[in-house]
């Protein structure tokens, strides 16, 4: 009678964006796990269905490094939105703001009637506030520009790191083969 290779596998299964989609199946697969299926998800994300042989080989090193690589990679996702958050968060108090005044302009010279200098000012409110609206785009963009800046060198040292923590785990499994 033959004797059969009996193996067994955990399984896991990772819900990410789909602009994500192939990041996350190349670091799974550096830790020897096994794409086996993608599901498109209801909103802009997929569903990645993933296995890995029980008895690998240097299996708690290669946990080890696939959580380093989970938290560097979160860390990088973090930095690259925090590009633009301040100048978001700026951007929508000065945007209120800016628009505030022009529904105060526009409402000076609506409600108060036959009263010139209130008419005037209203005028002179509205514009302002059609100026503060026009310029907000720029400021946000200043600031977005400011914060890249500030953040890019560290977005680049963590996408180093990823790299050396997938080439280390990478090394791990072709150690196996050898």
């Amino acid at each position: 009678m033959q004797e059969k290779d009996f193996i067994t596998y955990e399984y896991q299964i990772k819900t990410v964006k789909a602009k994500d989609q192939t990041r996350v199946m190349d670091m799974s697969e550096a830790f020897g796990w096994e794409v086996t299926g993608t599901t498109p998800t209801m909103v802009d994300g997929v569903t990645i269905s993933l296995k890995r042989d029980r008895k690998i080989k240097h299996k708690q090193e290669l946990v080890k490094l696939e959580r380093q690589a989970e938290e560097t990679y979160s860390a990088i996702n973090k930095l690259k939105s925090a590009k633009t958050l301040m100048a978001s968060v700026f951007s929508y108090i000065f945007g209120c703001i800016a628009v505030l005044l022009l529904g105060g302009g526009m409402s000076m010279c609506m409600l108060i009637e036959n009263d010139v200098p209130a008419f005037v000012g209203g005028i002179i409110l509205g514009v302002v506030g059609i100026v503060l609206c026009s310029v907000n785009y720029v400021i946000y963009k200043k600031i977005e520009e400011k914060k890249t800046m500030q953040v890019l060198p560290l977005i680049d040292d963590n996408e180093e790191k990823l790299a050396n923590i997938l080439a280390k785990g990478n090394d791990l499994l072709s150690a196996d083969l050898i």
